[in-house]
């Protein structure tokens, strides 16, 4: 599998990024409702959005020939 095949970009950064997306989506809605617990779920939305785009350079780097 290459790092430029349409199955390694949908299953490596598009899924987990929608993940991450929701996370943050998540801790948005409940900081606009007064929630300060919202805050923790921003952080880790971001967080593994960070993890994802880490991980897609390190395996671009690794599987290009």
């Amino acid at each position: 599998m290459r790092p430029t095949d349409p199955q390694f970009l949908y299953m490596i950064l598009i899924l987990p990024s929608l993940f991450g997306l929701t996370l943050v989506g998540e801790g948005l809605a409940k900081i606009i409702h007064d929630d300060n617990g919202g805050w923790i779920s921003v952080i880790f939305g971001a967080i593994f959005i960070a993890v994802v785009i880490f991980a897609f350079f390190i395996f671009k780097t690794i599987l290009t020939p």
